[in-house]
């Protein structure tokens, strides 16, 4: 049976082993992930994703690989914008120009708010327990986006640890994933 922790336990011991990854590990098991994104959920051409920019100081997944594959693969990118303390989807294109916001992370200088259905939203994860819960830095952002965006057909996390520990304080608010992807396993949640 699994351990259970609080979030902030969890946000604790997952920082720490994520910071603990060297530069050429994140890459490598970021390319892991993104070939069991494409092998578990063939995207096609046309598709909407929505994914996050990775703060490399944080070892997040490099997602830069994802956006280059689906630029090759005709699908349309779709990235987080804080705007007036929400988070909004904003498509961008190869070409597109990029800011450093208030909060210390690169964001599309346009404030083009999406209103496309999305097939995906890849989001990152300090943790995911295997139920699906999430925990992310502690803001909120995601699950007010989850909730409100509505448009949505897939909701993943993106990963590199297995789910070992359940996560003790999930709250009503709190928006599940229905996969994690990791590098070396695809859980589905629904």
């Amino acid at each position: 049976m699994a351990a259970s922790l609080t979030k902030q336990e969890l946000r604790t011991i997952y920082r720490e082993k994520r910071m603990a990854l060297s530069k050429d590990e994140v890459i490598i098991l970021s390319e892991k992930i993104l070939q069991n994104f494409i092998l578990q959920f063939r995207p096609v051409e046309n598709q909407t994703v929505n994914i996050f920019l990775s703060i490399e100081k944080w070892n997040e997944v490099h997602t830069q690989i994802f956006i280059d594959y689906f630029f090759r693969s005709n699908i349309r990118v779709f990235v987080p914008k804080i705007q007036n303390g929400k988070m909004i989807s904003v498509e961008i294109f190869p070409d597109s120009k990029f800011e450093i916001s208030r909060l210390g992370i690169l964001e599309p200088s346009s404030g083009l708010r999406a209103n496309v259905a999305l097939d995906y939203v890849l989001v990152p994860c300090l943790y995911c327990d295997s139920f699906g819960n999430r925990v992310g830095y502690g803001k909120g952002f995601y699950d007010q986006f989850l909730k409100e965006y509505g448009k949505i057909e897939i909701k993943i996390g993106l990963n590199f640890f297995l789910p070992e520990q359940n996560i003790t304080d999930v709250y009503e608010n709190d928006i599940p994933m229905d996969a994690l992807i990791t590098p070396n396993k695809v859980f589905a949640f629904r």
